[in-house]
């Protein structure tokens, strides 16, 4: 009797540990369906850019599209007129809940707040960014220029 007994415990054992399991999945499905709807509802913040030319008044941009592509060719978002800037020079985009600078294999280079930038990175509010002769200031949502 005591090996009913046994196989008895053990069985009701396994079915607990299947329903444990299945509440723990069923559980987590529900936090990543809930975060997933949140990120998707969280507005995309405006990139406002202040550009500085060494000999003129500075410019003032703001952008709301999830891409922002820089350079000296008229067909870009942000046009700017510099020899030193390619015809596609840079990316701004938002994704990640963030937005991000990267370097679209410019042939001078992109900095960002005086250092080379070699892959794609998370810009902040006060960020400095230079393209040949121009500075960029940036100001994220609504924290504008000072």
């Amino acid at each position: 009797m005591s090996g009913t007994v046994v196989l008895i415990l053990r069985v009701i054992l396994a079915l607990a540990l299947y329903v444990f399991l299945g509440f723990a999945l069923w559980a987590i499905w529900q936090d990543l369906k809930r975060t997933s709807l949140l990120s998707r509802a969280r507005p995309m913040p405006a990139i406002h850019l202040q550009i500085l030319y060494k000999n003129g008044p500075p410019m003032y941009q703001e952008f709301s599209q999830p891409k922002v592509v820089l350079g000296r060719d008229p067909k870009c978002d942000l046009s700017i007129e510099d020899e030193a800037i390619s015809a596609q020079h840079a990316e701004f985009s938002f994704h990640h809940g963030q937005w991000w600078l990267r370097d679209l294999n410019s042939r001078n280079g992109t900095r960002l707040n005086r250092t080379k930038l070699s892959t794609a990175t998370v810009l902040a509010t006060g960020d400095e960014i230079k393209f040949g002769k121009v500075k960029v200031l940036v100001s994220l949502g609504h924290e504008l220029f000072q």
